[in-house]
């Protein structure tokens, strides 16, 4: 299970990088067809949508799993350890409701767009729909795992307000983390 997750970690990083790299060809390659030649790929537009939120949604899964969304932590740092967990597991509580009404409404909307198609390349626009199912499921099993954390006072539990774990020698060296 251990390797299982940064394998998924690291697709979902290519995966990522391929959308950027498809959406940069196509706009600036219309760019280039409408300023030279006067004409544009109009699936370029479609495309680059359908990529941009890919493309959002993943990094909105990767960004829960590292921590990088942005929290105030200052109220709950100050709480002692137990009313600490208690504000977690609340909050973590309050997250997954959130997150299953997002699943529920994505999972209508990739629903309604099996019959309904894009304007250009008459894809089913559930192709986007689905792009919040797969956030919201995800989001809901990286929350729940770390709220059972939580339960169970793991210590790689992600605590609000917790002190930070020391860094690693090697990322103090270098402002930056390792020079390689």
């Amino acid at each position: 299970m251990k390797s299982l997750v940064p394998r998924l970690e690291r697709t979902v990083e290519y995966l990522m990088a391929l959308a950027l790299a498809v959406m940069v060809v196509l706009v600036f390659g219309n760019v280039l067809m409408r300023y030279l030649f006067n004409s544009g790929f109009a699936a370029a537009e479609e495309l680059a949508r359908l990529m941009f939120v890919w493309l959002i949604f993943l990094g909105a899964i990767l960004a829960l799993r590292h921590h990088g969304h942005l929290g105030v932590e200052m109220l709950q740092a100050k709480l002692p350890r137990p009313l600490r967990r208690a504000c977690a597991v609340l909050s973590h509580l309050l997250m997954l409701y959130g997150l299953w009404l997002f699943l529920q409404g994505s999972w209508l909307q990739t629903v309604i767009g099996l019959d309904t198609y894009s304007t250009v390349l008459r894809y089913p626009t559930a192709f986007m729909a689905a792009s919040g199912l797969v956030c919201a499921a995800s989001m809901m099993v990286i929350v729940a795992a770390n709220l059972v954390r939580i339960a169970i006072d793991s210590p790689a539990a992600m605590v609000p307000g917790d002190p930070l774990p020391p860094a690693p020698a090697a990322d103090l060296a270098h402002p930056h983390g390792s020079a390689e």
